[in-house]
Order: C-alpha cells, then sequence, then structure tokens
C-alpha cells in the first residue's frame, strides 16, 4: 500500500499549524499576568499625578497665604515674605515635574508590559 506523499505534507502542516496557533494555558496566564501588572502601572501613575498636584496646590496655597500675611508688614519683610512665597512657587512647579515624569515613566513600563506580550 503507497501513502500518498502531498496529502500526507498538507495534513501534518495542518496539525503543525493547529498546535502551534493556540496559547497554551501558561501563555494565556503570562499574558493575563502582564496585562494586569500593565493595569496596576497605569492606576499607580493616575496617583502619582494626582498626588503630585495635591502636593503642587498646596504649596501654592501656602505661597498665596504668605503674600497675603505680609501685606500687612513692613517693605523689608514684604519683600522677604515675596521672595519666599515666589520660592514657594517654583518648589510648586519642581513637583509638579517631579511627578509628572515620575507617572511617564510608570506609563512607559506599563506599555513595554503589553509589547511582552
Amino acid at each position: 500500500m503507497k501513502v500518498p506523499i502531498i496529502p500526507t505534507f498538507i495534513a501534518a502542516a495542518t496539525y503543525a499549524f493547529a498546535f502551534t496557533a493556540c496559547d497554551s494555558r501558561q501563555e494565556e496566564a503570562r499574558e493575563d499576568t502582564l496585562e494586569q501588572k500593565a493595569d496596576t502601572l497605569e492606576k499607580k501613575a493616575a496617583e502619582v499625578r494626582k498626588e503630585g498636584e495635591s502636593a503642587a496646590d498646596a504649596t501654592e496655597d501656602a505661597a498665596d497665604r504668605l503674600r497675603d500675611q505680609a501685606k500687612e508688614t513692613t517693605e523689608a519683610e514684604k519683600d522677604t515674605a515675596k521672595a519666599r512665597a515666589d520660592a514657594a512657587e517654583d518648589n510648586a512647579d519642581a513637583i509638579r515635574k517631579a511627578a509628572e515624569r515620575k507617572a511617564d515613566a510608570l506609563e512607559e513600563e506599563a506599555d513595554k508590559n503589553r509589547e511582552a506580550k
């Protein structure tokens, strides 16, 4: 009995494709884990942004209070209070930028996790 070669090769290729095209349970679990890690990193990035914004707002509020308190003082004290308030404003900007950089880094890591799938 002679076995037809071409149908045998077609069947072998079909079986090979069928078994390799499906993700294994371990592969699906790995992808799910990577997706969950990416989601967690994105949530953390959102929290970092929110906390950074809150800290910067609090610093700006403190600068505003310094300016308000300085209104009823001498010229020298006003200048000192203005300088301290300006420094607080600069600090608020630095807080925002640092929070944004940290959040961006977390989001980049999340993207890398998703790409690793």
